[in-house]
């Protein structure tokens, strides 16, 4: 899709010009269209496979969409029309019907010419137009920055990919043709476009199964976003072949000659690593070596040579148990390299990937990889979801296949809908997309494929949405590990639950699936709703307790009188926004009270007290979650004289009398109410304490001990030796303690520990 095209005409046009094709001009014969010998070809793909009235149909479309882009011509000096048929070939090789073949061939003209979704429907049919509209880019609106605009066009095709799998089909054609013809754009387009298909439409291609098309992205990305490299590393493949050549014959024949002394009839077919994937590997090979030996003068240049399978070897054979039987024979001739072997058929990938790996020492100690796989399974790996279209033979494996797709992406709407924003739904998406793959065991034996780096966590959510809300710890191999734990193919992971669910928000920091993280967001957000729903309405509560009435005692009619001056669905939302700090609560109580003197016909103003003589107290104890929280910068705990501070979009903040920060507000009438504490001897709050000591014998230990026989946590300590004086060692710790006379109790405990010299309470802050 490119811009600088000139405008086509409208629809009414195209019909007239096409009334007026069916009248001969004496004298004149019509220009040749040099698409049309693209569109015969076409045209021949079509017939092997389709009516010849949806042919027909087709036809149309190529007549229409060439008159629409009339005109139009591509940086490349060729008719604008040469892309959509280009992109419409592509899709017949994969055999799809005529609604996406005319889809394929319009794909540009709502974008990109004067004729609307509403003109395609009339012409063409309201599935055709849909097609057409979710591959059409969000230009009416304005965004921000190109990452914002990106993201929404992302979520525009994932949505219509969920309803209907041929979107993403038709889109990735038009990926990969624009991408064969990338040469002709800027080199800084040419990078732009190649990183934008390596890290989103690639790994799509191979997510739903389509490997040829995968390929062939990836190695157009590489000669695109770096063109030197990818001459180089040619270079080196072609050396490399014809010096293993006359080996890998070898090898090969070594192949042929044993598969039939096992009864193994199979078609051996030769392969060679990409050029992308020996890129990719090369660098894996570098940041390996880093990782283990520190930077290594000459390790980019010795990558290469340790890449050892770029030769390779594929087994098409007649079924499943012939895969394992030629998997015997290889190994019977050909030692196995230790490490490398996977069966993806007792567990096949997300995409429905089905084959054995295997990687052989051959002659003269060179490395081949083989592949061995049923031509069925061939065909799943090579076509994916287009298999769906191209064979009808192996409908159970092709379904399954779609529902899995079906559910990933939906997982990547959930990641979009529970996400902070356009940038972080994209990092997300291509976290998501291709990871590389890990199976764990459940303890009833049933294997779950999980990202690579995923957690506990992740496994807890992958089982079921439940038993991820309910998690609270686990055990890897039997042994209790930490949910932040890295899981490894082949460990088996139990969950522990709760009776009640309690996702934690530090979960984000370390779970790596989409599933997990919406799932967590989506729970954090419904808890803060309903949390800041019950905080509101008691802040509403104690605004109108001063003038005698209570948020109950307010008739129907005088709410729904505020409520539609304000243009608000619900008391729900009006209790939220004050829970929130979108809205006070002494100023929505004098609007409610105003409301309800005229419904009592009462005169327009106020008796009782001014709003200026308060709120009544706020009873808390601690223990609330997002819409009431205990302030970082001073740390309260029960027995502290305490306000709560009303913050726009954060709830209420919880602080002491003399914070800096409510000192700051004070003046700001309906920002803050007077608190109170509930007793609560079950929660344990967070204060820092500074301790100044002597150097000695066990110190540390025996202030760890005073600060335990007092039934207190320590939450972290930091020592540092050099402050105040070289005598004196000064602790800072976060203790865990009930309330003020716990602290006293602990604090005195500890000043009776020899060596020590001062313990105070400190401010984080200070």
């Amino acid at each position: 899709m490119e811009s600088g095209r000139a405008h086509a005409p409208k629809i009414t046009d195209i019909a007239a010009d096409d009334a007026r094709a069916d009248v001969a001009c004496p004298g004149h014969d019509p220009a040749p269209d040099p698409t049309e010998p693209l569109f015969a070809l076409l045209k021949e793909k079509l017939a092997a496979y389709l009516r010849d009235e949806d042919v027909s149909r087709i036809e149309t479309a190529y007549r229409f969409a060439s008159k629409a882009h009339s005109g139009q011509m591509r940086k490349n000096g060729e008719l604008y029309i040469a892309h959509p048929l280009a992109v419409a070939s592509i899709v017949a090789d994969w055999h799809l019907d005529a609604q996406a073949l005319c889809a394929a061939l319009l794909h540009d003209v709502v974008e990109d010419t004067l004729i609307s979704k509403a003109e395609i429907a009339e012409r063409f049919g309201p599935s055709v137009a849909n097609l057409v509209d979710s591959l059409s880019k969000l230009d009416k609106y304005k965004f921000r920055n190109r990452e914002e605009a990106q993201a929404a066009n992302f979520y525009k095709m994932l949505l219509a990919m969920s309803s209907d799998l041929r979107v993403i089909l038709i889109k990735l054609a038009d990926r990969l043709h624009n991408m064969r013809t990338l040469f002709i754009m800027r080199p800084d387009k040419r990078r732009r476009i190649a990183g934008e298909t390596l890290e989103i439409y690639a790994p799509i291609a191979r997510r739903i199964g389509l490997d040829d098309l995968f390929q062939e992205l990836e190695d157009l990305s590489f000669v695109n976003k770096h063109p030197w490299r990818h001459r180089v590393l040619g270079r080196a493949v072609t050396v490399e072949r014809s010096n293993r050549r006359r080996l890998l014959t070898q090898l090969q024949s070594g192949i042929e000659e044993r598969l039939p002394q096992w009864s193994v009839k199979a078609e051996v077919q030769g392969r060679e690593k990409r050029l992308y994937s020996i890129y990719r590997k090369m660098k894996e090979r570098v940041a390996e070596a880093r990782r283990d030996h520190g930077h290594s003068t000459g390790e980019k240049r010795r990558a290469f040579s340790h890449v050892y399978d770029i030769h390779g070897f594929r087994l098409i054979v007649p079924d499943v148990a012939s895969c394992y039987l030629s998997l015997g024979a290889l190994h019977s001739i050909y030692k196995p390299y230790p490490g490398r072997f996977k069966d993806y058929i007792a567990m096949p990938r997300e995409n429905g990937y089905r084959s054995l790996h295997t990687t052989l020492i051959g002659p003269g100690g060179v490395l081949a990889e083989a592949q061995i796989r049923t031509r069925e399974m061939h065909r799943i790996a090579e076509s994916g979801v287009a298999a769906h279209w191209l064979y009808k033979d192996d409908d159970k494996n092709i379904n399954e296949l779609q529902q899995q797709t079906h559910a990933w992406l939906q997982s990547l709407l959930d990641l979009q809908m529970n996400s902070g924003g356009a940038s972080e739904f994209l990092e997300q998406v291509k976290v998501n997309l291709f990871p590389g793959e890990i199976f764990v065991i459940s303890p009833k034996g049933l294997i779950f494929s999980l990202p690579d780096g995923s957690t506990p966590v992740d496994f807890a959510y992958a089982v079921h949405t439940d038993v991820g809300h309910r998690c609270v710890g686990c055990r890897i191999n039997s042994d209790h590990k930490p949910l932040n734990t890295e899981l490894h193919s082949g460990d088996q992971v139990e969950i522990i639950t709760s009776a009640y669910p309690s996702p934690n928000p530090a979960w984000l920091s370390y779970v790596r699936t989409g599933r997990a993280r919406a799932r967590i967001r989506h729970f954090l957000k419904n808890k803060q709703q309903d949390e800041a729903i019950g905080l509101g309405e008691r802040l509403l509560n104690l605004a109108l307790r001063p003038h005698g009435f209570t948020v109950d005692e307010i008739a129907p009619a005088a709410w729904e009188r505020f409520l539609r001056d304000r243009g608000v669905a619900s008391t729900r939302d009006i209790y939220a926004d004050i829970g929130l700090g979108n809205r006070m609560p002494v100023a929505v109580a004098r609007r409610l009270l105003l409301a309800q003197r005229r419904v009592d016909g009462l005169a327009d103003k106020e008796g009782g007290k001014s709003e200026e003589a308060g709120m009544p107290r706020l009873r808390i104890h601690g223990s609330e979650g997002g819409s009431m929280h205990l302030a970082r910068c001073c740390q309260p705990i029960p027995g502290d004289p305490v306000v709560g501070l009303i913050r726009r979009g954060h709830g209420l903040e919880v602080h002491l009398r003399d914070c800096p920060a409510v000192v700051r507000m004070r003046g700001h009438l309906g920002r803050w109410v007077d608190a109170d504490w509930e007793p609560d001897e079950t929660r344990l709050f967070d204060v820092t304490t500074r301790i100044l000591c002597r150097p000695g014998h066990n110190m540390l230990v025996r202030i760890v001990n005073a600060i335990s026989s007092s039934g207190c946590n320590i939450q972290s300590a930091v020592m540092d030796h050099q402050a105040e004086a070289s005598t004196i060692t000064v602790l800072r710790m976060i203790l865990q303690v009930r309330d003020r006379q716990h602290l006293a109790q602990v604090m005195r405990r500890v000043r009776q520990v020899s060596g020590v010299v001062r313990i105070a309470r400190l401010r984080p802050g200070a």
